[in-house]
C-alpha cells in the first residue's frame, strides 16, 4: 500500500509541475517600442555610447526602447510622433 501512495504522491507532484509551467506560457507578449521612453528610463541599450537601462540622454531618443504589451506600440503617441518597431534615427 506504500507503493500506491508514492505512486500517487509523485503523479500528484508532476501533474501541479506540469500546470504551473502552463501558467507560464499565459504570460503577455511584450515588444520592444523604440522612441517613447523618457530620458533615463529606457529598458536597454539606447544606441552608441550607452550600455543598458537608464542610459538614454533625451525624452522620447529614437533609438532607446521600452518593453510594451505587444501590438501597442505604434499607437503610442508622444511628443515626437508615434512609437516604432525600429530604431528611429
Amino acid at each position: 500500500m506504500t507503493r500506491t501512495h508514492a505512486a500517487l504522491a509523485a503523479t500528484l507532484a508532476l501533474t501541479l509541475a506540469a500546470g504551473a509551467a502552463a501558467a507560464d506560457t499565459g504570460k503577455t507578449p511584450m515588444e520592444k517600442c523604440y522612441g517613447v521612453s523618457l530620458a533615463g528610463k529606457n529598458d536597454c541599450k539606447a544606441g552608441a555610447g550607452t550600455t543598458c537601462a537608464g542610459t538614454s540622454k533625451a525624452n522620447y531618443q529614437g533609438n532607446a526602447w521600452k518593453l510594451v504589451k505587444a501590438g501597442t506600440c505604434t499607437s503610442i503617441k508622444t511628443p515626437k510622433g508615434l512609437g516604432s518597431l525600429t530604431p528611429k534615427a
